[in-house]
């Protein structure tokens, strides 16, 4: 399970922007997830419960949206979302679209803190 890495690893950086801060606390730390990045959302919201478990950043709620597989499709030239994740292909034309250009992200994107 390696989300329970990914979510000490949040926590270790959560930490280290407390300690840089100051006398901060953090209320919630924003996350984008996309469906390539390997990562399952549940799996990465239960590890990092239990992580926090127990700290000072106990309280700190993970926030994740979502984001979509986008592509961009050789023949329509155009972004086309991908439905599945087997299936990378342009969904109006039925075009393999290997250019994915949303989807793999797993990203920090911010904290939000209270003094």
């Amino acid at each position: 399970m390696h989300e329970l890495s990914i979510a000490m690893s949040l926590l270790s950086m959560i930490e280290e922007q407390v300690e840089a801060r100051g006398d901060v606390r953090v209320k919630a730390v924003h996350l984008k997830l996309g469906p390539l990045s390997g990562v399952v959302k549940k799996a990465l919201q239960s590890a990092y419960e239990m992580a926090c478990d127990g700290t000072a950043l106990q309280e700190c709620e993970l926030i994740i949206e979502d984001v979509p597989i986008t592509a961009l499709c050789p023949k329509c030239n155009q972004l086309r979302q991908i439905d599945s994740m087997q299936e990378i292909c342009c969904p109006v034309c039925g075009t393999p679209t290997p250019e994915i250009v949303t989807g793999r992200e797993l990203e920090v994107t911010g904290l939000e803190i209270c003094s």
